[in-house]
């Protein structure tokens, strides 16, 4: 009348003493006989160990022995309170014998134990939880038996378990191990979240958690995905059931709640079966052999038809004629699940092993007021590993034929044998089967490409617009004959950049203008070209280097003519308010343009060298007057507004070694005589 907690499994199991974690009643014994495969051991491991030693383990102790029965040897003998014991206690033999015996005592909780094969290094108790653990990751082996009723986990797949939770227990609830097997757990470490959520799972009831410093979950195989009772990719054709529940109500419409709608989640009535019975039963087709590792249902969801299912057995087949009922294995009972113990919240059972079928029925065994349920299976797909093709050698020939004929149909058996065997040879890891997994990484590649290289190529096409209108104004902007008001006092100044003071050998050209039209100026003898290479310009700009302002010019010709010096003369023409490039106009009032006159150089004495030239006039006459090295400074200009004419110096020259290639200039003088008066 001692045993506590028991589940004595076939590789692993949890005991208990009587009332524990309470204090255990006086005078109480128990005796488990733990037997495993032959060839094994068995491993023995302590989670909790309160037994009163005040007599020195003489009527309150725990008692290992070797072997079962009268041949029994002694392994130890354990008593105190808050015992430790750190390592494993190990059987010489596949049997071992725990007897726990309470004497009088006023304290003590007891004891918990958890056993296993020797092949489970990593054996734990059902009272271990993640903090107990400093690992990030680790695995870790659970007993069969963790589903205990003085422990509690808070959380749920996928978010985690708060990691004051027993690991084992947390196991069972998330679908990773098994209660009547047990099982290996990979555990993973990371922080926790503020909220635990509550739920019901392989009978084991999650609690609502606050907030914890740390969370674990379980690493699995992936095999959880729906299978498309939700989705409606299984279709209503394939959803079946013994009867269905039909009746018309006071406003005379029929309600029918047939087996199509016991989709999980859908809105509106659930299946509910005509008959209320242990024989009504919900099939469905899968339209092939899925590996179906779960199942999720609820009641009706209808508030005012209070129905659901609270245990039900399932039952699969391959062909819907032969049915098998489902059992865990090493058992020779069938498995009896939980269901809902109202009608909205989700509960969920696992099966561990899978079950592998196509089809799949679920029978009702309680119910409140009637059956009515909603499913959803889980699972992934199934894939069947195709035999090898054998190729078997003709076998030899001798005399003894009958021993060959055994000897090929024993070898056909074998590998017949081993086929069956390894009939399945890859398990797909697929969370949701409900999506097709044919799609690929290159459609999510392309999505991404595709708009990145529109908005590529749209940018270099706004640039190149860009690009090509800037260019237009810019040759617009610089092919302008009419440019803005200038300072009149600087503006020849910032002229002078774009004029070299030393031009190249050119050949003699005439003067092309560009400027606006000039056919209604009043003709006048000018000098027909300038001979002069280099030079300097003062005021208007009638002449100069030819050869390199043919596109800096600012007057037009006549049409069809050659312009040049010989031609008509632009100086004397009608006052107009048009402002050239080169040219700075005179007041409105007097002339626009002072009149050149022919410089005599031969009388005027040569200036001293390095002085720069500034005139802007050539000499008259075809025949070019004599040069020298040097030129004469401008003094002066005619700026009187009350003259449309003006006096200059006649230009002299000697000619000097540079003859050839200079011109030498006097300054003009600018002086108050009349239009006809020369100073020197």
């Amino acid at each position: 009348d001692g045993c506590g907690h028991t589940v004595l499994g076939p590789e692993s199991g949890t005991l208990a003493s009587i009332n524990y974690p309470q204090t255990s009643p006086n005078s109480t014994v128990c005796e488990w006989e733990i037997r495993v495969k032959p060839g094994q051991r068995v491993q023995l491991k302590f989670g909790d160990f309160d037994i009163d030693d005040s007599d020195s383990c003489h009527s309150s102790y725990l008692r290992v022995h070797n072997g079962i029965g009268p041949t029994r040897t002694e392994i130890g003998k354990y008593c105190g309170f808050g015992f430790q014991m750190d390592g494993l206690i190990t059987s010489k033999s596949n049997e071992v014998t725990v007897q726990f015996m309470s004497g009088t005592h006023t304290s003590g909780r007891g004891f918990l134990a958890a056993y296993s094969t020797t092949d489970k290094s990593d054996l734990i108790t059902c009272l271990d939880n993640a903090s107990h653990f400093s690992e990030p990751e680790f695995n870790k082996y659970c007993p069969a038996g963790c589903v205990i009723p003085f422990a509690d986990i808070s959380g749920t797949i996928p978010h985690g378990y708060r990691d004051s939770s027993s690991l084992c227990m947390a196991g069972v609830h998330a679908g990773v191990v098994s209660n009547t097997l047990g099982g290996q757990i990979n555990v993973v470490i990371s922080k926790g979240i503020p909220y635990y959520e509550g739920s019901l799972a392989n009978n084991v009831t999650s609690k609502v958690g606050p907030l914890s410093t740390g969370l674990f979950t379980f690493k699995t195989s992936g095999c959880y995905g729906t299978l498309g009772m939700e989705s409606g990719v299984i279709p209503d054709s394939q959803i079946t059931a013994s009867s269905i529940l039909e009746w018309s109500d006071q406003t005379g419409q029929v309600n029918i709640w047939k087996p199509e709608n016991a989709r999980l989640k859908r809105v509106g009535p659930s299946w509910a079966a005509f008959i209320s019975d242990e024989h009504q039963w919900l099939q469905i087709d899968l339209n092939k052999e899925k590996r179906i590792t779960g199942i999720v249902t609820t009641g009706s969801t209808l508030a005012e038809y209070y129905y659901y299912v609270s245990a039900y057995r399932i039952l699969y087949s391959d062909d819907a004629q032969k049915w098998t009922v489902y059992r865990e294995p090493g058992m020779d009972k069938d498995k009896i699940f939980q269901g809902n113990t109202e009608l909205y919240h989700e509960v969920r059972n696992n099966f561990i092993p899978p079950i592998i079928a196509r089809f799949f029925r679920i029978n009702p065994l309680k119910w409140h007021q009637k059956i009515a349920m909603k499913v959803e299976l889980l699972g992934c797909q199934f894939s069947i590993g195709r035999a090898p093709k054998i190729t078997m050698p003709p076998p030899p020939q001798n005399k003894n034929d009958d021993k060959n004929d055994d000897f090929s149909d024993d070898f056909i058996h074998s590998v017949k044998t081993s086929l069956q065997t390894d009939k399945t040879t890859f398990t797909p890891e697929i969370k949701n089967t409900t999506v097709t997994p044919s799609v690929t990484k290159d459609v999510a590649l392309a999505a991404v490409l595709v708009p990145v290289l529109v908005m590529v190529f749209t940018t270099l096409i706004l640039i190149l617009v860009c690009a090509w209108h800037w260019r237009n104004r810019k040759k617009k902007s610089e092919g302008a004959y009419d440019l803005p008001y200038w300072d009149r006092a600087g503006w020849w100044k910032g002229m002078k950049q774009f004029l070299p003071t030393k031009s190249a050998e050119h050949e003699e050209t005439p003067v092309r203008y560009s400027s606006s039209e000039i056919s209604h100026l009043r003709p006048r003898e000018v000098p027909t070209m300038l001979q002069t290479e280099s030079a300097e310009y003062a005021q208007p700009l009638v002449g100069g280097i030819v050869g390199t302002l043919h596109q800096r010019s600012t007057f037009k010709p006549e049409e069809g003519k050659e312009a040049s010096y010989a031609d008509l003369d632009p100086y004397n023409s009608p006052i107009q308010e048009v402002y050239h490039a080169y040219a700075e106009p005179l007041p409105i009032t007097g002339p626009e343009y002072a009149t050149p006159i022919i410089m005599d150089m031969s009388s005027h004495p040569s200036t001293p060298l390095g002085v720069p030239s500034i005139s802007t006039f050539k000499a008259a006459g075809n025949q070019a007057p004599p040069l020298v090295g040097t030129y004469n400074k401008l003094l002066s200009r005619t700026d009187s507004t009350s003259s449309a004419q003006a006096l200059y110096d006649t230009p002299k020259g000697q000619p000097g070694p540079g003859a050839a290639d200079e011109l030498v200039y006097q300054v003009p003088q600018s002086v108050a005589h009349s239009a006809g008066s020369k100073d020197e």
